[in-house]
């Protein structure tokens, strides 16, 4: 060729400068080419076949109406299930609150085909209300009527108007009448379809496996196609099941499985693939809840004044929780709609001002060092009794918090207990002085079950029996208010008077942490509920993208 014999008769020199030419207008015109081709195309996410989560324990009952504090259960029932509200086309309200009329998306189907109707959303809430299936979600759906309008229509009516119904109906997951009608509400807990379910979610179950003594290693899933909403991008969803976190280390490390939840940062060290580690907030907050029926001194203002100022809740987060965690001061957390910030709640840790607080007080320290007091012929004494759930994060805290207060005069008796122990004895009988514990709130300001005086014993979350008047009507008057700026207002006062009280001292709210591999997207990157709603949008979940032009 031409090219060629025009080439070979340059000379050394001219060649060079030639091929350097080439080269050069080449690379420019592959990297114009990439730069256009990335300025003018977005990555989508595709299809991929299989992702396989871990979790540490059993699942029991993958039903929705029977699933209480089973992580497992909860998580699969999140998979499996979806939740009325993603199955409403549209809802409206009257104008007093009480009555919601929920209208469904036409053509639902479950994912044996079956459909989907009216008639599943008033079962299921027929079952939670029916005392024999012993559901958890018994109280919240107390008092709620429900009536069959048509097919596709539900209407809702309340006893008294609640503001934040929306997000009850966000959290009923529907269980298929024709599955469960059948079978006698007190015997819902022995059917084979707590295992084997049938649902309405993004996945469908296939398979699971399990050894001779009953462990369950495995469950199976596929992207149901009666999904609906988009349907998944992962085709196959596995989980396997570990009996501790060590197992479930070793399993990441090895390959067998691509993610798990609730990592622990004391194990962040651990892992040793290459991954991506997600931090999401959680509703969620741990604190000492003082119980003033137990131990009179409680009621002291400058007692509990005292021993706020002499917890060092920054030490807490950074020693006990390696910083993947938020100071918390008040009854709300700052990422929680109406959040109304309060200086008065903000007390730093200074133990000079503890010590000065007790000393105006009156209470001398005795041979021991520890703070007491005369009241009429009784001597007090600053020593009280903690409760505390057998969770590593939890006693490393009661630690920290013992040592601070012994530098005060005040002697501290951390009582390490079982956590079902502490749920099902301890709490249930309000046998304790103190106890640290967690309250799980809701992605609203809705605080009733922790802080109402109706709500101090059993089965009640309000542990630190706390009673008052205004307190109550403010609790009261936040459910019935529909109008966003005169409830923020309330809740400034609420927690205002929770705070000025000191029922309690708030510590910390624990970060939660996703690993998984550095091609997971989609992953719900925001606030969770619970950490099961990590799943509540796994249709989005994806491991590989195409770019397309825009």
């Amino acid at each position: 060729m031409k090219i060629f014999q025009i080439y070979y008769n340059f000379s050394r020199i001219e060649r060079q400068l030639f091929l350097g030419s080439v080269i050069v207008f080449a690379a420019a015109s592959i990297f114009w080419a990439s730069s256009y081709f990335y300025r003018n195309t977005t990555a989508i996410p595709v299809a991929s076949n299989q992702y396989t989560e871990g979790i540490v324990g059993q699942p029991v009952f993958i039903n929705p109406v029977l699933a209480g504090n089973n992580d497992a259960d909860r998580d699969l029932s999140e998979i499996l299930f979806s939740n009325l509200l993603a199955l409403t086309d549209r809802y409206t309200v009257s104008p007093d609150g009480k009555t919601w009329n929920i209208i469904l998306k036409t053509d639902l189907l479950w994912d044996d085909g079956k459909p989907l109707t009216s008639d599943d959303i008033i079962f299921t809430i027929d079952s939670i209300q029916n005392p024999e299936s012993r559901s958890p979600l018994f109280l919240t759906w107390q008092g709620v009527i429900a009536d069959r309008i048509s097919e596709l229509e539900i209407e809702f009516t309340l006893r008294t108007p609640y503001a934040f119904f929306l997000d009850n109906l966000k959290s009923l997951k529907i269980i298929p009448k024709h599955i469960f009608g059948i079978i006698p509400t007190a015997n819902f807990r022995l059917s084979d379809y707590n295992l084997e379910p049938v649902g309405s979610g993004p996945y469908k179950f296939v398979s699971f496996q399990k050894k001779k003594d009953g462990f369950i290693t495995e469950y199976n899933f596929e992207a149901n196609k009666n999904y609906v909403s988009t349907k998944p991008f992962i085709q196959k969803l596995n989980i396997k099941f570990f009996s501790d976190t060590e197992e479930l280390l070793k399993a990441f490390n090895t390959k067998r499985i691509d993610g798990f939840g609730d990592l622990s940062p004391k194990n962040i060290e651990d892992i040793k693939l290459n991954h991506q580690i997600i931090e999401i907030n959680i509703p969620r907050y741990y604190a000492i809840f003082f119980n003033p029926n137990s131990n009179e001194v409680l009621k002291s203002q400058a007692v509990k004044s005292a021993l706020t100022l002499a917890t060092n809740k920054n030490r807490i987060a950074e020693t006990a929780l390696d910083n993947k965690a938020l100071i918390v001061d008040q009854p709300l957390l700052p990422f929680l709609p109406d959040f109304q910030a309060s200086s008065a709640g903000q007390k730093e840790f200074n133990l000079d001002k503890a010590n000065e607080l007790l000393d105006k007080d009156q209470w001398i320290k005795d041979s021991e060092g520890i703070r007491e007091k005369k009241s009429g012929k009784a001597v007090l004494r600053l020593e009280f009794d903690l409760i505390v759930p057998q969770i590593p994060f939890l006693m490393e805290t009661a630690d920290i918090i013992k040592e601070d207060w012994q530098s005060i005069g005040v002697k501290l008796n951390p009582i390490i207990l079982n956590p079902s122990d502490v749920v099902n004895e301890v709490i249930k009988t309000r046998d304790y002085q103190m106890i640290l514990f967690g309250n799980i709130l809701k992605l609203n300001p809705d605080v009733f079950s922790f802080w109402h005086s109706s709500e101090r014993f059993y089965p009640g979350l309000n542990l630190s029996l706390y009673s008052n008047k205004k307190v109550d009507g403010l609790l009261e008057a936040v459910r019935k208010n529909f109008d966003e700026a005169s409830r923020k207002e309330q809740i400034q006062q609420l927690e205002s008077l929770i705070i000025e009280d000191q029922p309690a001292i708030f510590l910390f709210s624990p970060i939660y942490l996703y690993v998984g591999p550095k091609t997971l997207g989609g992953f719900p990157e925001k606030i969770l509920t619970t950490p099961s709603s990590r799943f509540e949008n796994i249709n989005q979940w994806y491991l590989k993208t195409a770019r397309v032009f825009k």
